[in-house]
């Protein structure tokens, strides 16, 4: 399959939201990246249902949401009903990340886990047959424009050995410094989804990046 492209609206200008839905809806992109902060998982607060929500009305794209939150099983249904097509949570935020993932499926919504930079893929051991997606963070989570972590490129490598020694549909998501300068090597790791938020609200035409960006390595990528 070609990889996916979804733009972070962390990195876009919340005084015009707006004008950044109809961007990347009118855009090459597949996804709508949402992250959610609480301020106690990460040290960050960013936007809440009464963004989501709208955001959810208006948008074509489907909505990628994740919870950098704790307790995430407290929110997943109002999520959900939100817009969220997808919704990711944190192995590092999940008591019972196995219920966890299993309430996100009995929803409706494509279930996906977030690994931290620190976080080994054999934590997902016993889960990964239940997933739709891994999000490998490439920087800490928290804050966008962070440099990217080029470890990440063998944890992406092993969990893509993983994947297809196990013969699974599971996508790699990668978010986290994500750029025209790395977006290849990242492809070329595994990854099936590039989050991209600084590198494209960021640019003269974000248009024009994430076509790049939608189009890169294409030959070359891992299928």
């Amino acid at each position: 399959m070609k990889h996916l492209v979804a733009p972070s609206l962390l990195a876009a200008d919340f005084m015009d939201l707006r004008a950044a839905v109809e961007l990347v809806d009118s855009s090459d992109a597949d996804w709508m990246h949402i992250d959610i902060m609480d301020g106690v998982f990460v040290p960050n607060i960013s936007y809440g249902f009464s963004v989501v929500a709208p955001v959810g009305k208006v948008s074509k794209k489907p909505l990628d949401v994740h919870l950098m939150i704790v307790n995430p099983e407290k929110y997943i249904e109002r999520f959900r009903d939100a817009g969220a097509e997808n919704i990711t949570v944190h192995v590092e935020a999940c008591t019972h990340l196995h219920s966890t993932v299993h309430q996100i499926k009995e929803t409706g919504a494509r279930a996906g886990v977030a690994l931290n930079p620190h976080t080994p893929v054999s934590f997902l051991e016993d889960i990964l047959e239940d997933l739709d997606q891994v999000l490998v963070m490439s920087v800490n989570p928290g804050f966008g424009g962070q440099k990217f972590i080029y470890r990440s490129l063998h944890k992406i490598r092993q969990l893509k050995a993983e994947i297809v020694s196990r013969n699974l549909p599971t996508l790699i998501e990668v978010d986290g410094g994500i750029g025209l300068q790395n977006a290849e090597a990242v492809l070329k790791a595994g990854a099936d989804v590039l989050v991209a938020g600084s590198s494209v609200f960021k640019a003269d035409d974000p248009a024009s990046v994430i076509t790049k960006l939608k189009t890169i390595g294409l030959d070359t990528m891992i299928v």
